[in-house]
């Protein structure tokens, strides 16, 4: 995880020859008018070419992946987070999925990596975003999802 310190994924499109991950570093965000964010980073590795790009997320943009994620068991392709502000991916849920993750605010490099997920990365990924989402909140002093209050940074098991 370098570049983004201890992370957690927020999600991981992979096969046994690449893969593209978003990578959440949990630790205290900065607040800027009432609004947290958090620092992240998209991760490409690939037998022919690796790579990170730097995000800064929002609760926000938490929401908005959840929903892309609907929007992508559904049939659908998606662009995540805004593009107004940083750099982002497509995904495109076609067989192989295609994920194409672009930097055009600061070096207009755009990679697409076509990934032959396995069955249930779904599933998975909506497991990587509740559990970011805990211990997000474990930092910020929210309760827990199940109305508990815990300490540290890992969540419970």
């Amino acid at each position: 995880m370098d570049g983004v310190g201890k992370g957690l994924e927020l999600f991981r499109f992979a096969d046994q020859g690449q893969s593209v991950a978003v990578v959440v570093r949990c630790e205290e965000p900065r607040v800027v008018s009432d609004e947290a964010f958090y620092d992240a980073a998209i991760v490409l590795e690939s037998d022919f070419i690796r790579g990170r790009v730097r995000l800064v997320l929002s609760r926000a943009d938490l929401d908005e992946w959840e929903r892309c994620l609907s929007e992508l068991e559904a049939g659908e392709g998606i662009e995540w987070p805004g593009r107004d502000r940083t750099a982002w991916v497509d995904v495109i849920p076609d067989d192989p999925v295609r994920v194409t993750v672009r930097d055009a605010p600061s070096t207009g490099v755009e990679v697409c990596v076509p990934v032959d997920v396995a069955e249930g990365w779904l599933e998975e990924n909506r497991g990587r975003l509740r559990r970011l989402r805990e211990v997000l909140g474990v930092l910020s002093g929210r309760p827990a999802p199940d109305g508990g209050h815990r300490t540290g940074t890992e969540p419970a098991d």
